[in-house]
């Protein structure tokens, strides 16, 4: 099954690709590399998963949020590509947790895009190098911030 064909089935939880909310390019392609800027947890309607993980919310949630980002990071890819095929393989992914000082699972929560990126990609190819960070604060009061580079084929 192709990357695209796996994708379909996130239709109604995938969010329109984000416009810039600064002076960036949300999306970038050098050579045989694509890079996509940092993306927060935006749903379909809008609104956006908010709160500090370990204060406000808990890493339940923070996970579900980093999902969330994986599917706006993939709207991104598919508006800019045509075709989530056109990608290779994940190559580096940067998460950030909105996290209370004494937060220590980080990893666990990115693993919420980690997953989704493996199931679109297989786990081959869907699973790249990674960092999983805390932040004493991410724009907004987002939970989680993700950017992401993807080889193209």
């Amino acid at each position: 099954m192709t990357a695209d064909i796996k994708f379909e089935k996130f239709q109604n939880e995938t969010p329109e690709a984000p416009s810039p909310k600064g002076v960036y390019k949300p999306f970038l392609i050098v050579g045989n590399m694509v890079y996509v800027s940092g993306h927060g947890p935006d749903r379909p309607d809008g609104s956006q998963f908010t709160g500090k993980v370990g204060l406000d919310v808990d890493q339940d949630f923070g996970k579900q949020a980093a999902r969330q980002v994986g599917l706006s990071i993939l709207a991104t890819l598919k508006k800019n590509l045509g075709s989530l095929n056109r990608i290779k393989r994940v190559v580096k992914v940067l998460g950030m947790v909105n996290a209370e000082p004494d937060f220590g699972t980080h990893p666990y929560v990115i693993n919420g895009c980690s997953e989704l990126f493996a199931e679109i990609w297989g786990e081959e190819n869907g699973i790249g190098v990674r960092s999983a960070v805390g932040m004493g604060s991410l724009p907004g009061r987002i939970t989680v911030e993700i950017e992401a580079m993807f080889e193209l084929l």
